[in-house]
């Protein structure tokens, strides 16, 4: 059979075990959040080779769900060869350090190149990040893939439906498979389908995939996929259009905060059979969809005052259970975990009951460990913030109430079944409100990152997240959807995109330009 790096369409003979190549870069970068390194990615994820292959083949690894689907269907269609290459993933941040960047593309190359022939290749991407100096590095890597596999080699990915969509990454690649959930519940079935395309493309040959781009950017908060949404009611209506020759519709709301270039809602369609008008049809037909209820995307925020004074109702005798969200510091978008503007003002009007999860201060949770359960101490929060504007330091009389080495395995929603850590872990009680303090930067996802902390949810009245929404799906036993509050606060990941320095975001562009206009070509 051909040799796939001189372009051909199969590495193995007849009878040989297949062979797949599998890699990853998942990152989503926030423009305006700081740089993010190569010890950030090592401190979350960054395994090749043999560490890798191992990790593949635990029952509860440390990958994201896309990966363990994907070897899991793999798994259960016969044997086959995975072939470890490198997967490197972060928590969302701002720009990729350049040199780390240049560093992992050259080692997936390297690696791809000493593998010899593969069947196929693999990869788990998020599709919004950045560099320090280029805006398209998912493109970047996946070009460098094909050149090294050759044009007839099956690439099958997948993606976060915030991924900003760029024509180098479509080009590239045989099958595109984005989450059709949000919260993003769907991971590990997105990874079991793209296994699926990847035996179809096997059989049938080369796939396709084909993208149109609008000039539409809606805020993160209104993009969850929930009954009655605009969203779910578009995503619904693409699956209708799979089917016969379209093997997958994955319909991309974007990552406005990257300010790229690559912005905007993308829809991405992939046929079999290399059926490019297809695929070409299906796309617009459903962006012209999607433009024309453009103006459903409208966030809604609460106050400050009006959600400190529901925090404060709830936490009276008879209030029903509350959730506040802090939307525009979610670390998983890019911010600090560390603002306070909420915490200060739910302390200065004296709420009860409110537990504020997760907050990221590595320095206060060690000076907690080290007091030890059970002092009382003056606790100094953002001590060694680097952003006095966003996150100013505050001292509060404080109580240690339980210590954890921040360890967990998730158990609802989007961590389900993964092991996580958040580092060195505290609960404060301050008086009435009670914060998880953590030191490894992420979102409230799953109650088990309070429960280590031996919270128990029934004795809270409201919970503050640090998240956009991700939370709903592991609390959503926990207060009705109409007492789910996105408050409107400062923040680096803020839904207000009109009040943000937009540098590279392609213009005009709705909402910020109510008179952008577009028609399909």
């Amino acid at each position: 059979m051909a040799d796939p790096l001189n372009g051909g369409a199969a590495a193995t003979m007849p009878g040989a075990l297949l062979r797949v190549g599998i890699c990853g870069f998942f990152i989503e970068c926030n423009r305006w959040s700081p740089v993010t390194t190569g010890e950030d990615f090592a401190a979350s994820l960054d395994l090749a080779g043999t560490a890798l292959g191992a990790e593949l083949s635990r029952e509860q690894p440390r990958l994201l769900p896309d990966s363990a689907g994907f070897v899991a269907a793999m798994n259960a269609t016969g044997p086959w060869e995975p072939v470890p290459l490198r997967i490197a993933a972060a928590q969302p941040g701002g720009p990729v350090d350049h040199a780390y960047f240049e560093e992992l593309a050259a080692d997936i190359e390297k690696r791809l190149r000493a593998a010899g022939p593969l069947d196929a290749v693999f990869i788990s991407s998020h599709g919004a990040a950045l560099t320090t100096v280029i805006d398209d590095p998912d493109g970047e890597l996946f070009a460098r893939i094909r050149t090294v596999v050759g044009p007839g080699i099956p690439i099958v990915a997948v993606f976060d439906l915030h991924t900003n969509v760029s024509r180098r990454m479509t080009d590239a690649l045989s099958a595109f498979v984005a989450y059709r959930t949000n919260p993003h519940t769907d991971l590990r079935e997105c990874g079991e389908e793209a296994a699926r395309h990847l035996h179809t493309l096997l059989a049938d040959g080369p796939g396709v995939v084909e993208m149109v781009k609008l000039p539409f950017v809606p805020p993160a908060t209104t993009q969850l996929v929930a009954p009655d949404t605009p969203f779910a009611e578009l995503i619904a209506r693409g699956q209708t259009r799979v089917g016969g020759a379209i093997l997958n519709v994955s319909l991309c709301g974007g990552f406005a905060l990257a300010d790229s270039d690559k912005c905007g809602f993308a829809v991405v369609v992939t046929a079999r059979h290399n059926d490019r008008a297809k695929a070409r049809a299906v796309a617009r037909e459903l962006a012209a969809e999607v433009w024309a209820a453009r103006e459903r995307f409208t966030s809604r925020l609460s106050l400050l005052p009006d959600a400190v004074c529901a925090a404060v109702a709830a936490g009276r005798p008879g209030g029903e259970p509350l959730i506040l969200a802090d939307v525009a510091d979610n670390p998983g978008a890019g911010g600090g975990g560390n603002t306070i503007a909420l915490l200060l003002a739910l302390l200065s009007a004296g709420a009860q009951g409110v537990l504020l999860g997760v907050f990221t201060d590595s320095a206060l949770a060690r000076k907690a460990h080290a007091l030890g359960e059970g002092a009382e101490f003056t606790a100094c929060f953002n001590s060694e913030s680097t952003d006095p504007i966003l996150a100013p330091s505050l001292s509060h009389a404080a109580r240690v109430l339980a210590l954890s080495d921040g360890q967990f395995t998730g158990r609802r929603g989007m961590l389900k079944g993964s092991q996580t850590d958040m580092g060195p872990s505290a609960l404060l009680d301050l008086g009435g409100v009670r914060v998880a303090v953590i030191s490894q930067r992420q979102q409230l996802l799953d109650p088990a990152q309070l429960e280590v902390l031996g919270v128990d949810l029934a004795t809270v009245r409201t919970l503050v997240v640090k998240s956009r929404g991700h939370f709903r799906a592991a609390f959503s036993d926990f207060a009705l959807p109409e007492r789910i509050l996105e408050v409107d606060c400062p923040g680096l990941t803020t839904p207000n995109l009109a009040t943000l320095p937009w540098t590279r975001m392609p213009r005009p562009v709705y909402p910020l330009d109510t008179e952008a206009d577009w028609k399909p070509a």
